[in-house]
């Protein structure tokens, strides 16, 4: 890492939401204050009881501390920190994650184009240092997003460039961008928010940027917890619905109905005991369409950027070794890519809006 003294970067609001995660806050804390950069950290509790505040109180007594007393999902955790924040930027760090000293000022630099709203770092994981978490999230034609990189060596995707989502454990976004968006949507509760984040960014003309330089590493494991699935499926549908124009919904239906059985066929193989999670996802979808279809609005309004524009960055390729290395993901890749490549050739051949 090149050791040359930098110029100190603009200031920036932190934003991390707690709750119950005083194991990774002893580790964190640390490390997010012996880097270099001019900040303010404002840590959202969804009422922890593990003794977070206390340690908080007594070791970092500059943090801004917002007790909410409750947990109120990630979403709007992190809003209410953000109405709080009076930074030109916001970024929004997991609390499970580790940084290098000069990752602020990198994870800021592409600021500088004033075209980029949101930036990314490279995402190393903390238990394997010299492999990759993710380099910005890879969103596919589905809506379906996955860590892109995973598990490549850390040297590879060394150059910034733009991509179709930003990961929400590490990334940067202009407040005023922020404002203008609403923020994450509140009903997503967690997961897909930053994909859907970064969607409505791009379409309303902004840019996502991977920034390689700054170094964050992730205490990252692929869990799935009893609901998992059903935020991951609802919110997916929802972030569509939201941000695609109808007829390129109906010229991408194909694909939706190919990652139907893709989706259908992981939960039966690898989340069996949760299976009424998927016709939950497709139930409370069905219950909110009003209010998802005001927020659709509210999104078609900022809109600037054709779907074509958003679609060039979503890949027909799924990584399905991420999920699971046996025979069987080895070949469903082999039989469903190549369909998901004829079926997004086929869509950009008819979506020229």
């Amino acid at each position: 890492m090149d050791a040359t003294p930098r110029p100190i970067p603009p200031r920036a609001s932190i934003i991390t939401v707690n709750t119950n995660e005083l194991h990774r806050l002893v580790k964190y804390l640390p490390s997010l204050f012996a880097s270099h950069g001019n900040f303010e950290l404002i840590i959202a509790d969804n009422g922890s009881r593990d003794g977070s505040l206390e340690y908080i109180a007594s070791q970092y007594p500059a943090v801004r501390v917002l007790p909410i007393g409750r947990n109120i999902g990630f979403c709007a955790a992190n809003n209410m920190a953000a109405q709080l924040a009076e930074d030109e930027f916001l970024v929004f760090l997991n609390p499970d994650t580790q940084v290098h000293p000069d990752w602020l000022f990198h994870l800021l630099k592409p600021f500088d184009d004033p075209a980029v709203g949101l930036t990314t770092a490279k995402i190393l994981l903390l238990n394997d240092p010299e492999r990759i978490n993710t380099c910005g999230n890879s969103v596919h034609i589905s809506g379906l997003t996955l860590c892109r990189g995973m598990g490549e060596a850390r040297e590879h995707f060394s150059k910034p460039e733009e991509v179709a989502a930003v990961s929400g454990a590490a990334f940067a976004i202009r407040r005023g961008l922020f404002k203008l968006l609403g923020g994450f949507d509140e009903e997503f509760f967690i997961y897909m928010e930053e994909t859907d984040l970064s969607s409505r960014a791009r379409l309303a003309g902004w840019r996502c940027v991977y920034a390689p330089e700054s170094l964050v590493w992730h205490d990252y494991k692929l869990r799935f917890g009893p609901g998992k699935v059903f935020y991951q499926e609802r919110n997916r549908y929802r972030m569509l619905l939201k941000n695609l124009r109808w007829p390129t919904l109906i010229a991408l239906s194909p694909v939706f109905l190919l990652a139907e059985a893709v989706t259908w066929g992981f939960v039966l193989r690898n989340d069996r005991a949760n299976w009424r999670n998927k016709l939950r996802a497709y139930a409370e979808t069905f219950i909110h369409r009003r209010e998802i279809l005001r927020k659709r609005e509210e999104v078609q309004r900022l809109r600037k950027k054709r779907d074509r524009d958003l679609l060039r960055l979503m890949g027909s390729e799924l990584d399905f070794s991420q999920v699971s290395r046996n025979p069987v993901a080895r070949w469903a890749a082999l039989v469903f890519n190549p369909l998901f490549f004829l079926f997004r050739f086929a869509a950009f051949i008819l979506v020229w809006w």
